[in-house]
């Protein structure tokens, strides 16, 4: 294991105290535990869009929903309701 130095405000650093001590455990035990549910929180957030972005997916193949052929072509058109290649 790593040694590190961390600044923490006060009030989160009573907080840590009365955790630490309500689970009889050391206050790194708890920064430790902290991190790891915050790292694996920040992960699952780093990649809802694109979770989001397949059930629309599922959804649409489910329903056999059929888009436009020329959707990539005119995708700025769909999306925005403009013709961007018309501002040249």
């Amino acid at each position: 294991m790593l040694k590190t130095y961390l600044y923490v405000p006060e009030e989160l650093n009573r907080e840590i105290i009365a955790l630490a001590h309500s689970q009889k455990s050391s206050k790194a035990a708890i920064i430790r535990q902290a991190l790891e549910k915050g790292l694996t929180c920040i992960e699952k957030k780093g990649n809802a869009s694109v979770q989001v972005l397949l059930k629309i997916a599922e959804i649409g193949r489910k329903h056999k929903v059929k888009g436009p052929k020329d959707g990539v072509e005119r995708f700025d058109e769909y999306l925005y309701g403009k013709d961007w290649s018309k501002d040249k």
